[in-house]
């Protein structure tokens, strides 16, 4: 099971806590832990991992015509033309032609390869000192296989509209980061 379907979010005053569902938790981060170990992920960290190690981080979006349409928003509800509703919003979304080539933003292991009930096909990839990152909504996940290294700047698929959550919207990126297990606004980490 993908790291994006059994993590919790953090904001001001949220914790990370599971709303009263502890087992559910102690379960899922159980399944966690296994599934990581059976993985073996390459560690370049410096030893440290605050913010300005996380610089190492790059555009995974190879188009100059790429531009962020739906920002990180976990505190604040944004619309959604899709579902016609207004809900947070995990990720970042990044659009551009269909088929514009994703990157890894940095170095790291290819963790999972998995279509998405929501975002559609999505890879995630875990990188040195505590992110990972998931790139959702992808036309292909071919380029690259569970346990693959991949390096910063390695193509692992292409912009697409694979998500149904987002199928009203032109073809983009959906990207999610996470550190330490919470999601984290990737516009911190990455510089479009």
């Amino acid at each position: 099971m993908p790291v994006s379907e059994k993590t919790q979010t953090q904001t001001p005053g949220n914790t990370g806590g599971n709303n009263g569902n502890d087992k559910s938790a102690k379960d899922n981060s159980a399944d966690s832990a296994e599934a990581s170990a059976k993985i073996p992920t390459v560690d370049s960290a410096d030893g440290s991992d605050s913010k300005a190690s996380a610089s190492k981080f790059i555009n995974p979006v190879k188009s100059d015509e790429a531009y962020v349409t739906n920002e990180y928003s976990m505190d604040t509800l944004i619309y959604s033309v899709t579902l016609d509703q207004y809900m947070t919003h995990c990720g970042m979304d990044i659009e551009a032609p269909e088929d514009t080539q994703v990157a890894a933003a940095a170095p790291g292991t290819v963790t999972a390869i998995y279509e998405d009930d929501r975002y559609g096909t999505s890879v995630e990839i875990t990188h040195s000192g505590g992110f990972i990152t998931v790139y959702s909504n992808l036309s292909t996940a071919d380029l690259v296989e569970v346990g693959d290294v991949v390096e910063a700047g390695k193509i692992i698929g292409g912009v697409g509209t694979t998500g149904l959550f987002e199928s009203l919207e032109p073809a983009h990126l959906h990207l999610e980061m996470l550190k330490d297990g919470v999601y984290v606004n990737p516009a911190d980490y990455i510089k479009l």
